[in-house]
């Protein structure tokens, strides 16, 4: 898979028109990586995971190529009821529900849900009797960049009982859903949970329960900084043989959040202080871990810094603006000599950046512009989405 990435000439003809620091959004990336997800995946649902990313279109341009949309609250959920998005096109994913969530699924008509514990069924029965029930199962993957079952999931030995509780309060037991971890890098997690829960979707059929939706979740790998470039079609195409000879008539929906737009967007930030620590050059830049950068911290991401400026690259380390001594966004960067007022572009950022960015010590976000939208002689070789 590829990534969008402005060239020197387009960043240095954009930072001489807007402020940095600033990001682009490539809508084009964000469909062909839709478009990627539903060839190597052809069974599988997209239910886009939008708090990775919910600028307002990319939603637009998600929901016009027919995705649906993992929520997991009631302003989610209300920001697609607002857009036009149908309640059939949404996921309350999360196993936690507040009492706000669970009413507003029940006035838009949103019954699809997971859960992970007893005490759900009680809150999802009150509020929407007629949910429709996905159990969510704890995958253990050790590979994951981020592990995401230390939170949620039942033991295996834990679902049917739940299944079966919530079918006995009245809901409607459809399935099981799993994430194995953001950013995986492999098939092994993914081929486990499958056959975990195949045996599921089995002893369930013994006792009466036929259930007919499989949610795989997301993690989806993209480029990272620092590690091999993933093969994404080669996972998928595994993992579409392995629905297929155990899910044949099953209804498969996917969660996928950073693979659609992880890859669509980049950040152009300028160096705005340079230091000498010993032999090591420490960049200052004008966006930092409480801004764009913040998945240094809350997504354990390595981003990539790319000068503009050429020369002979050395280990160096780059800092965020605020008075913060946490704020380091990258160490051991190879990077030429810089000077106050160079330009550097960081790559696909698309993914838990802006979603999670705040005003800390009063630096203002990063505003965002649409590739599309620039003129020709920014961006000549712009694709326009139809």
């Amino acid at each position: 898979m590829r990534s969008f990435r402005l060239t020197n000439e387009e960043i240095q003809s954009l930072a001489a028109r807007h402020q940095t620091p600033f990001l682009v959004i490539s809508l084009a990336q964000v469909e062909e990586n839709y478009r990627f997800f539903r060839r190597h995946l052809p069974r599988v649902n997209v239910y886009y995971a939008m708090k990775a990313n919910p600028a307002s279109r990319i939603l637009s341009l998600l929901d016009s190529l027919g995705a649906g949309f993992d929520t997991a609250s009631a302003g989610e959920m209300e920001t697609l009821a607002a857009m036009g998005v149908p309640p059939v096109r949404m996921i309350y994913a999360n196993p936690v529900k507040t009492p706000d969530g669970l009413r507003t699924a029940a006035r838009l008509g949103v019954v699809r849900m997971t859960f992970d514990d007893a005490d759900e069924i009680e809150k999802m029965v009150s509020a929407v009797p007629h949910a429709e029930a996905l159990v969510r199962v704890r995958i253990h993957n050790e590979k994951a960049l981020v592990d995401l079952n230390a939170k949620f999931g039942v033991n295996q030995e834990e679902a049917l009982p739940l299944l079966r509780r919530a079918r006995d309060a009245g809901l409607t037991p459809k399935g099981v859903c799993f994430h194995v971890g953001s950013q995986a890098l492999s098939t092994e997690a993914y081929e486990e949970a499958l056959l975990f829960c195949r045996r599921i979707f089995d002893e369930a059929e013994t006792e009466g329960m036929k259930l007919s939706m499989l949610d795989i979740g997301g993690g989806f790998p993209i480029p990272l900084a620092g590690r091999e470039t993933p093969d994404a079609e080669q996972i998928m195409q595994r993992i579409s043989r392995q629905l297929d000879r155990l899910f044949p008539e099953t209804e498969i929906w996917a969660e996928p959040g950073r693979f659609l737009c992880g890859t669509a967007v980049n950040l152009v930030t300028s160096v705005i202080g340079v230091k000498k620590r010993g032999e090591e050059s420490w960049y200052t830049i004008d966006e930092g871990v409480y801004g764009t950068l913040s998945g240094a911290i809350y997504d354990h991401w390595t981003y990539s810094f790319e000068a503009v400026r050429s020369g002979e690259a050395k280990p160096s380390t780059v800092l965020g603006p605020s008075c913060d001594s946490i704020d380091f966004v990258g160490r051991g960067v190879m990077l030429p000599e810089l000077k106050t007022g160079d330009l550097v572009l960081v790559p696909d950022c698309g993914a838990y950046t802006s979603a999670s960015a705040t005003t800390f010590n009063g630096f203002a976000r990063a505003k965002a512009f649409y590739f599309e939208d620039m003129p020709a002689t920014v961006a000549p070789r712009r694709e326009m989405i139809a």
